[in-house]
């Protein structure tokens, strides 16, 4: 079996994409490849989804923001976009999702953490499926 491939895009790349690319990460233990991306990267990770990971024990703190590319999209199986009425390159044989989430930008960690908890399990049941 091949190595299943997500990405994970929103406009900033700085909080949803990230917490979830560390979530599967996490959850998938290495039998699943992971990438995120944004049309309009941030300059750096939001801080509040930095801290609402770290309360789990998970350090996004050297992710940087990048640039959506085709050659992301055309690499993966799976891309989810999360609510951001992002325009993605569409290939045939890939598999589409739209997770509508709360922007967590400009937001403190109390707001962000549901917003994490959204994600995750989300990327649990992603997991369930990608690997059963």
């Amino acid at each position: 079996m091949t190595t299943p491939q997500v990405l994970f895009v929103c406009v900033h790349n700085a909080g949803r994409s990230q917490m979830a690319a560390a979530l599967l990460q996490h959850h998938g233990l290495g039998r699943i490849a992971v990438r995120s991306a944004g049309s309009e990267p941030a300059d750096q990770v939001n801080p509040a989804a930095v801290e609402a990971l770290a309360e789990w024990g998970l350090d996004i703190t050297a992710e940087v923001p990048s640039k959506l590319t085709t050659d992301d999209v055309q690499a993966s199986d799976v891309v989810i976009t999360m609510g951001c009425g992002d325009t993605c390159p569409v290939f045939p044989g890939r598999r589409y999702l739209d997770w509508q989430l709360d922007d967590p930008a400009g937001k403190g960690v109390d707001a962000v953490r549901p917003i994490r908890d959204e994600i995750d399990r989300r990327v649990r049941g992603l997991v369930a499926e990608l690997l059963d």
